[in-house]
């Protein structure tokens, strides 16, 4: 039988509407569009951009499930899963099956996402507008490198720069696919090709898109990004020039309080990049469906994700608001970044680029910009904590976990840092997830990953 399942790029021909009609009709439904139609003029073009923003934020990707797996994959008891549901159950306990349902849905998710730019970019032609044009291409490219990026730092062992960039990533497909008989079963290709994919997505981004796109990515939001790839790799010195400049040239402010980052309905002054929700998204967003209380849209594990004793030792200050964040449940203590149901999600925010030009400079010896102590103490005042008189690398860090707290970061932080959680060491087999059981039936070309 042919292995038409394989692949998730064929479910993004559905996403698209593209539907087979009668060999006797000539009449196509007003509710599809063929493929052709589809990409043949700008117009249909930016809808499928429009709906690539929406599979990003869908809970199976930036709406919530990678946080989730991020988060819970590096907890070392400064969490409690207490939900029902077996999936982030197995993220937790660090024993995840290979058809786990939220694994298959966030591969599936992102190489959805990628089909749909490699359709964009295959079809830019129809452009006459060299503006729009690039306008359309920076946006498909962003979004394809961001996928990318999640993928193979999720389903490949963390990357060591000059070590393993020859080890296996994930499967790099460029060629749209518009007709089930053309999926490919293609190969898991390297590390570094991933790497090097990504980069040069985000790069193009960063050279195509406007300084200012509305809700949509924008040049800053492509720097912002590539800011925390370098970091990811350990390319500390590009690291550190991108996040200098999106604090510079990009115009955002940090807000005027630490709480006015969150639960907003409009993006806020630091949002260089966040996630559209809105009252009429049936499920809101699952950051606050698994962090928040019952009172507060989460479920009925009142919240499922609650915070433990331990995690509170991060704090070196009681007047700190990140400290006060908090709020009682029935079942425990729950953060407030994720009360809103229907508030949008911040994926890029200024304060992530300050952090990582103090780590950055501070690596390097470097002060660029600013010096590490004054990046850190802007961050500080701001959540009025009291400022430091000198800080290190290891102060430097400890103020990331601190700002940076249940936002998606732990499990990525833990990997580049080779710092161990509890007695499972950073590079361990189970803290990567396992290619996704319906793919590997599906593709005799996939390698699974170890342990699986």
């Amino acid at each position: 039988m042919k292995k038409i399942k394989y692949y998730t790029l064929l479910l993004s021909l559905f996403a698209l509407g593209f539907t087979a009609c009668d060999d006797n009709l000539d009449v196509e439904p007003e509710q599809s569009l063929s493929p052709e139609v589809a990409t043949s003029t700008p117009a249909n073009i930016q809808t499928i951009l429009v709906g690539m923003y929406a599979e990003a934020r869908d809970n199976d990707s930036y709406g919530g499930h990678i946080a989730l797996a991020s988060e819970l994959l590096a907890n070392d008891g400064e969490l409690s899963w207490n939900g029902t549901y077996t999936q982030p159950a197995e993220f937790d306990e660090k024993a995840i099956l290979a058809d786990n349902s939220y694994v298959r849905d966030i591969w599936m998710n992102a190489y959805e996402i990628i089909n749909q730019a490699n359709i964009v970019l295959a079809n830019l032609d129809v452009f006459d507008d060299e503006d729009a044009r690039a306008q359309a291409e920076g946006e498909a490219k962003f979004l394809r490198g961001l996928a990318y990026f999640d993928l193979v730092r999720l389903f490949s062992k963390p990357y060591e720069m000059g070590a393993n960039g020859g080890q296996l990533g994930v499967p790099i497909v460029l060629e749209p696919v518009l007709d089930a008989s053309a999926i490919t079963y293609p190969a898991r290709n390297t590390i570094e090709e991933g790497y090097s994919l990504v980069i040069n997505d985000l790069t193009d981004a960063y050279n195509l898109l406007p300084e200012d796109n509305g809700f949509y990515a924008s040049k800053y939001s492509a720097q912002g990004l590539l800011a925390r790839v370098y970091l990811q790799r350990g390319d500390y010195e590009l690291a550190r020039d991108a996040a200098d400049d999106v604090i510079k040239n990009s115009g955002f402010e940090l807000t005027s309080d630490f709480s006015a980052a969150f639960n907003n309905d409009e993006n806020s002054d630091e949002d260089i990049l966040a996630f559209q929700v809105t009252s009429q998204d049936a499920s809101g967003n699952s950051f606050n469906e698994f962090w928040g209380g019952y009172d507060f849209g989460g479920r009925s594990g009142d919240p499922d994700l609650s915070i433990l004793d331990p995690h509170f030792s991060i704090y070196d200050d009681p007047e700190d608001d990140r400290a006060e964040f908090f709020y009682e449940t029935d079942r425990g203590v729950a953060t407030m970044k994720w009360q809103s149901q229907f508030a949008n999600i911040p994926f890029i925010r200024l304060a992530e680029m300050y952090l990582i030009r103090a780590e950055a400079n501070e690596r390097l010896d470097t002060e660029i910009g600013a010096t590490p102590l004054e990046d850190i103490n802007t961050l500080r005042l701001r959540a009025n904590a009291t400022p430091f008189e000198a800080v290190d690398l290891d102060e430097i860090l400890m103020e990331r976990r601190r700002e940076l707290a249940f936002e998606g970061f732990a499990l990525f932080d833990a990997k580049r840092l080779a710092r161990d959680v509890g007695d499972i060491s950073y590079d361990a087999n189970n803290l990567v997830l396992p290619i996704p059981l319906r793919e590997m039936d599906a593709n005799d070309e996939l390698e699974q990953n170890p342990g699986y």
